[in-house]
Parts: structure tokens; C-alpha cells; sequence
């Protein structure tokens, strides 16, 4: 049995869940992470939305390169396989009629839904996926908490494929500020309440500074993210993770 993780972004799986992986990889288990906006930015000038990222992220022209390479060291630490898909973050992305970006600033990436434009990016992703997928396989999947386009579009596509034994993780730091409401993703889904050793927190914080370049657009030193981490798995780690309520195979 293989257990699969989408992340939408270089880092999402791990920043939600990281430590539960290492803990589930220590039991012997096979876990791998597949990111699905991993893509490079299509050819031509950046808009200034995205040039802005890059520059906050001290990456350069290179942020996707960078950001792979982020992923790749943050998964040995936990020691999940990393996939990645070629789809464009939604900051490279152009609506496929009128040309135009997607997203020209921080209020565009967040949305209730999946904006319909998006959708052939769904038909993409579903196909892939079936592909790659094995009828042993466990897929978990983001809830899409605080509603940023990408985690909608992860979420989408997973559920496209009506999988009995699909499994849901929140999605932090969004997680955080709604970890006290009702997060279930489904009636027939349940909460799987975890507990996990120091040893897992550890390599769950230690993995998440992997992603130098991500670290300054949530904390503003790595003690904050340390204890927010911690914060957030003593209050919320009954609604970490949600699985069906199917028998798990």
C-alpha cells in the first residue's frame, strides 16, 4: 500500500502534515508527495504580481528551480518520494480566452471556488492522476482551507476521480485560525486524531525550514514558526486529518 500526498504547491503537504508522514514512513510505510503546481512559468516576461514574489522570496528568475530543490531537501528529511506535475502556479497562469493573468495580487489567489476557467486545469490533473494511480493506493488530498485557487484546484480534481478511500488534510497555517470550527469534509468522512512522538514535531519543524524561501510570508523567525507549529498540533491535531469512513484497506 502506497500512500499519496497532493500537495498543490512546493510545500503544502509537508507544512500540514510532515510530521504524521515521517511517523507513518517510521511504521514502514511507502509515502510519497506529489505537487501539483510544480511547473515552470511559460515563456515570456512575468508579471509584475509574480516578479514581486520572486523578489520577496530573494529567488530571482530561477523561483521554481529553487523551490523544487526546497521540496526535494525537505522531503528526504521526512523521507517521502516527491512527484511533481507540470502545472504552472496559478501566478504564471493566463485565463485561457482572454489572455490575461489569473492573478495580480494577493486578493485574487483566494476565492470561494474554483474559478470556471480553471477548469481544464482540472481535466488535466484528473488525468494524470488516474494514470498514476494504483487501485492499493491511499490519496490524500488539501480541504482547500482559506480558499486559495491551487488548493481549490488539488481538491477538485481529486474528488473528479470519486476514489471510495480518498483522505483529506488541512490545509496549514490556514488551518490554524479554523481548527476550532467543524472541518469535516464530508458526512461520511471522520477525524483521525493523532499522536505523535517528539521525534515527529522535530522533523516536522526541521522540514518546513527547508523552504528558505517560503519562510517570510508566514513567520518572522524560525522561533514563531516553531511554536505556532507546535500551537497548532496540541489545539488542532483532531482535525489534522480526516479519513472515510469506509474500512481502510
Amino acid at each position: 500500500m502506497r500512500w499519496i500526498y497532493l500537495s498543490p504547491h512546493l510545500d503544502d503537504a509537508v507544512l500540514s502534515c510532515g510530521g504524521w508522514i515521517w511517523w507513518q514512513i517510521q511504521q514502514g510505510e511507502i509515502v510519497e508527495i506529489w505537487t501539483v503546481c510544480a511547473g515552470d512559468p511559460p515563456a515570456g516576461p512575468l508579471t509584475p504580481y509574480a516578479q514581486s514574489l520572486h523578489k520577496r522570496w530573494q529567488t530571482g528568475p530561477e523561483a521554481v528551480a529553487v523551490r523544487r530543490q526546497e521540496d526535494q531537501n525537505a522531503c528526504q528529511r521526512i523521507g517521502a518520494l516527491p512527484r511533481y506535475f507540470p502545472i504552472p502556479d496559478c501566478i504564471y497562469r493566463y485565463h485561457p480566452e482572454r489572455g490575461t493573468p489569473i492573478v495580480n495580487g494577493d486578493d485574487d489567489l483566494f476565492q470561494p471556488s474554483l474559478p470556471s476557467s480553471e477548469h481544464p486545469w482540472v481535466d488535466f490533473l484528473r488525468v494524470q492522476l488516474k494514470a498514476l494511480l494504483s487501485e492499493s493506493d491511499i490519496l490524500v488530498c488539501p480541504l482547500a482551507l482559506g480558499g486559495h485557487i491551487d488548493h481549490h484546484l488539488t481538491r477538485t480534481a481529486a474528488e473528479t476521480l470519486a476514489l471510495p478511500w480518498l483522505w483529506y488534510y488541512a490545509d496549514f497555517p490556514y488551518a490554524l485560525r479554523d481548527c476550532h470550527k467543524e472541518l469535516r469534509p464530508t458526512t461520511t468522512h471522520r477525524p483521525l486524531p493523532l499522536n505523535l512522538p517528539p521525534d515527529a514535531l522535530d522533523a516536522w519543524i526541521e522540514a518546513i525550514t527547508c523552504y528558505r524561501s517560503q519562510l517570510s510570508t508566514f513567520w518572522p523567525d524560525l522561533p514563531t514558526l516553531k511554536r505556532e507549529i507546535l500551537h497548532y498540533y496540541q489545539n488542532c491535531k483532531d482535525q489534522i486529518l480526516w479519513m472515510p469512513s469506509l474500512p481502510a484497506r
